[in-house]
């Protein structure tokens, strides 16, 4: 059963911990929930699994003075809600991005992406060209990892079905992954709230579900992807790396910057898979220092 198209910001959303207007606009028949804050220079904010906007707020909190930021929810995400028949893909969630970057008529972009942020990303800034002209990396991969044990046994057990029915049927994924993509800092009871309450039914929670087999699955997609990374394989380059983190490791972060050439690399000691939320003060000082010099 489809859920209630959200297009009113719930009552569960704290306005002291999440301090931004949200913003609804219809995507391909999506309801896509986004922020948008302050001026200047774009930041475009994309979120992984199972996270949403939410992700973001205190690094936007901190850059809003000086920079464009915007933040949106991939369908089935935070306050997005998809149109019957999503299947929750990256490669629809890569069109979904396309289509939003569109609908808002951005250019000048610079991308932040984390997690599966990235590939989605990456993707949709190939389908753009000339509109993303900067990247923020953070903890994320834009290849291929069918046969690469470490992803392989990930996605084999996460996304497989036994797995599968614990997340629709008791939201493990947000219970497991937001607390130990936290090395620094545990995450409070009011944020766990907030990522909890976003995927509050098991229908809702089907798209944080799908993720982890698709590592696998969108193998095309990924091939792909690879393919095109030379189209933007020039463009400045921030990788923001937490060296805690249990899902990414030095190799991910090591060929990005052999992709990226151009690339300035800042290691956040200790920190987690959700580095800008684990240590939100460095990831914003990494953002402001390598703007100033680019």
């Amino acid at each position: 059963m489809a859920d209630t198209t959200r297009s009113v910001r719930p009552a569960w959303v704290d306005d002291e911990l999440f301090p931004f207007d949200s913003r609804f606009v219809d995507i391909d028949g999506h309801t896509v929930h986004y922020i948008d804050e302050g001026t200047g220079p774009t930041l475009l904010f994309l979120h992984g699994n199972p996270t949403w906007s939410f992700l973001w707020r205190e690094v936007i909190l901190a850059l809003r003075g000086d920079f464009r930021c915007i933040a949106l929810d991939y369908p089935g995400f935070g306050l997005s809600t998809a149109k019957v028949g999503y299947r929750y893909l990256p490669e629809e969630h890569a069109d979904l991005v396309t289509g939003f970057i569109d609908a808002l008529g951005l250019t000048g972009v610079t991308l932040v992406g984390q997690d599966w942020g990235g590939p989605i990303g990456l993707a949709a800034a190939r389908r753009r060209p000339g509109v993303v002209d900067r990247l923020v990396l953070a903890n994320t991969w834009a290849w291929p990892v069918n046969g690469i044990l470490h992803f392989e046994a990930f996605s084999r057990i996460v996304g497989g079905l036994p797995f599968r029915f614990l997340v629709r049927r008791f939201n493990l994924l947000v219970d497991a992954f937001i607390p130990t993509g936290h090395r620094r800092r545990k995450p409070t009871s009011a944020e766990m709230t907030h990522y909890n309450r976003a995927l509050d039914t098991a229908e809702r929670r089907q798209a944080s579900a799908v993720l982890p087999g698709r590592i696998l699955a969108s193998r095309a997609f990924f091939v792909e992807l690879e393919d095109g990374l030379a189209d933007l394989a020039h463009l400045p380059t921030l990788i923001v790396w937490g060296d805690a983190d249990i899902a990414f490791r030095p190799q991910e972060r090591e060929r990005l910057e052999a992709t990226f050439t151009d690339h300035t690399t800042v290691i956040v000691e200790g920190a987690g898979t959700y580095v800008e939320s684990d240590a939100p003060e460095e990831f914003v000082a990494a953002i402001r220092n390598w703007e100033s010099t680019h």
